[in-house]
């Protein structure tokens, strides 16, 4: 899908001298990171999103965007849950 945005020349003048000449890239960039916050899509979604080639290349954006991953008590006891499960006494 292509999506077109029509952004005054004035507006547009301020944008790019804020994010950048490639306003496309901009855009779409916060629309990917926004909606990778809300969980609308996987870090793997995003990688194709954005065009990365490998998911060291994601890792990276991410970084720069102030996202790590976090892994947090919750998730390790349903990690050792789900270990217990698959491989019981």
């Amino acid at each position: 899908m292509q999506l077109t945005l029509n952004v005054p020349d004035e507006i547009a003048e301020r944008l790019q001298a804020a994010h950048g000449l490639d306003l496309g890239r901009a855009a779409l960039e916060r629309f990917a990171l926004e909606s990778y916050r809300a969980r609308t899509i996987t870090r793997y979604q995003l990688q194709q999103l954005l065009g990365f080639d490998n998911r060291w290349d994601t890792e990276e954006w991410l970084g720069k965007m102030g996202e790590h991953e976090t892994y947090s008590l919750e998730d390790l006891e349903a990690d050792r849950q789900t270990l217990r499960e698959l491989f019981p006494e």
